[in-house]
């Protein structure tokens, strides 16, 4: 039995430990019971909203509206990128290699793309694809675009400029000229498009006759879409999840931790119910001694609903009218229902005759929308529900916007780049000052300058002013000159960063969260309609169920930069 035990609900402010970049726990810190990997009951600690234990600055959760766990009575989880990490080196290789055969063997393509190889280190999420110029984009939050390449080849800033700056119209860079990369799964295709745009410029005669660059992306995404129908990624993942999914063995404390302080839990995933117990089973399901795994349903006790093939994010849209079935677990027959309500099968009484002997403290759902989920967990308000989600569009956005729900993102990469910012906090407060100092004195030689000029002045006055312009220009100097060395300086210590905890931000690309000094489109993206951010979906468990989360005054990673790119 699981034993809950209270903890104090009064505090609700935290401090932060500036050495260490953590946030402390509470003095008296909290805990509950839960299974560890041999079967046996164990402590698991919180840190309560005072904190209790210290968190890492990678596995912090970053707050952009306040958020009082206290008033959220059902949260909810995506599963695939959220739940389920998938391993870049193996799973999105896989997809590659799945897609570029889709493509040489379906839609025509040259045998010689077999051969290629994939860097998953390349791409990163935020980056927007020019379908017809055969181009990769970042940009700022303002749509401005900073970096570009054509294919892996980087266009000089006045080949980006011509492009892309002088319009009378501003481009919105959205469908269908334009593709998002929002998605760690869509980072493999990014990849394969930048190597067919260089494969045709060097070789136009080699690809399809009539494609440009806009029909070699759409063939891209019909190979995507040719591997997801035929199944042949996820039978891959089903045959062996070790090789393609990370484990975390925080998660099922988690979700203990959520059940026992009185909320539901639910999770909609796009997923069908087949592949989703497979991958769920093995997150959570306790393994043998000799490392095998079972599968089960023993996870479904850790939800109230679950709903697969949600069709997201048509999902999150009452007025989207697709019926909901109740799957059956052992067989995955679904059962017709009356928008959630079991209804007897033809030449049957009793519409549970086939969900008998299960735990029924779960049910098992495919298809609906939004209402019927409301229905079913009684929620009565919007505001109530908190979704964790890692697809800034199909998870956040459309949950945020459409419904009111509160969400949290989860965004893996964060980890390793949060902890670089942080070590270089103090340099990064050192430029800031130097280049404070060095614009004020270049103001101050404005000012002078514009005064000798359009003003009249006696000689005596004149040349003490001339005198003082000499001065300030000497300080300039020497203000530009410790401002280059302190850069030269902070570069030194990225490098030093970077052989010694192997951290650094993308070499093309930058900090995820910053173009350059304004906030990316990515983060941008992540303030307006992420209410919370974190590495990883099981640093829940690392805080207090009733946490009461507000922005940090001293530390968020979307507004934190250090070098321009």
């Amino acid at each position: 039995m699981l034993i809950y035990s209270g903890f104090n609900q009064s505090n609700s402010h935290y401090s932060k430990d500036d050495s260490a970049g953590t946030i402390l726990g509470d003095k008296a810190s909290q805990s509950h019971l839960m299974a560890n990997s041999n079967g046996v009951e164990g402590l698991h600690v919180w840190s309560s909203p005072e904190g209790g234990c210290k968190i890492d600055i990678g596995k912090q959760i970053f707050c952009n509206r306040s958020l009082n766990m206290k008033n959220i009575l059902a949260v909810g989880f995506d599963m695939d990128y959220t739940l389920a990490q998938y391993k870049p080196e193996t799973f999105e290789s896989l997809a590659y290699e799945g897609t570029i055969r889709k493509l040489v063997y379906d839609l025509g393509y040259p045998p010689e793309l077999l051969e290629w190889t994939f860097d998953p280190k390349y791409m990163v999420r935020g980056l927007v694809l020019d379908k017809k110029r055969g181009n990769i984009l970042k940009m700022d939050r303002h749509k401005y675009v900073k970096v570009a390449y054509h294919g892996f080849r980087e266009l000089s800033k006045e080949d980006k400029v011509g492009t892309y700056g002088n319009t009378l119209i501003r481009d919105s860079f959205d469908e269908p000229d334009y593709a998002l990369i929002d998605t760690l799964f869509s980072l493999a295709e990014a990849y394969l498009f930048a190597q067919l745009v260089d494969y045709k410029d060097n070789n136009p005669g080699k690809v399809p006759e009539g494609a440009d660059y806009s029909h070699m992306y759409k063939d891209v995404r019909a190979a995507v879409d040719l591997c997801h129908r035929d199944g042949t990624l996820k039978q891959m993942v089903a045959k062996d999840p070790k090789r393609y999914i990370n484990e975390d063995t925080s998660i099922v404390p988690m979700f203990k931790m959520l059940r026992a302080s009185g909320r539901s839990t639910f999770l909609v995933t796009n997923s069908l119910w087949d592949y989703t117990n497979i991958v769920m089973n093995f997150l959570c399901a306790s393994h043998a001694l000799d490392g095998s795994l079972s599968c089960n349903f023993d996870w479904l006790q850790y939800f109230d609903v679950v709903v697969t093939g949600s069709a997201k994010p048509g999902f999150f849209h009452e007025e989207n009218r697709a019926n909901i079935f109740e799957v059956e677990p052992e067989s995955g027959m679904l059962l017709n229902t009356d928008n959630g309500t079991p209804m007897p099968q033809v030449g049957s009484t009793s519409p549970e005759v086939l969900l008998k002997g299960l735990n029924k403290s779960c049910r098992v759902f495919q298809g609906g929308n939004v209402a019927h989920l409301h229905k079913l967990l009684s929620i009565e308000s919007s505001s109530q529900v908190l979704y964790v989600g890692d697809h800034i569009y199909g998870d956040i956005l459309r949950s945020k916007k459409v419904l009111g729900w509160r969400t949290m993102l989860v965004v893996p990469e964060l980890e390793r780049e949060v902890k670089l910012l942080w070590e270089l906090r103090d340099m990064r407060k050192q430029l800031r000052l130097l280049r404070n100092e060095r614009d004020l004195v270049e103001d101050q030689i404005h000012h002078l300058k514009w005064s000798l000029k359009f003003e009249s002045f006696r000689d005596d006055e004149k040349q003490k002013m001339i005198s003082a312009l000499g001065e300030l220009e000497s300080q300039r100097d020497q203000a530009r000159l410790a401002h280059q060395q302190a850069q030269r300086e902070c570069h030194q210590k990225v490098e030093e960063l970077h052989f010694s905890i192997r951290l650094i931000f993308h070499k093309i690309w930058g900090q995820l969260m910053k173009t350059g000094y304004q906030n990316s489109r990515f983060a941008h993206q992540v303030e307006r309609f992420a209410c919370l951010y974190t590495s990883q979906v099981s640093n829940l468990s690392l805080y207090s169920p009733d946490k009461y989360y507000r922005p940090s005054e001293d530390f968020m990673p979307h507004e934190f930069h250090i070098l321009p790119l």
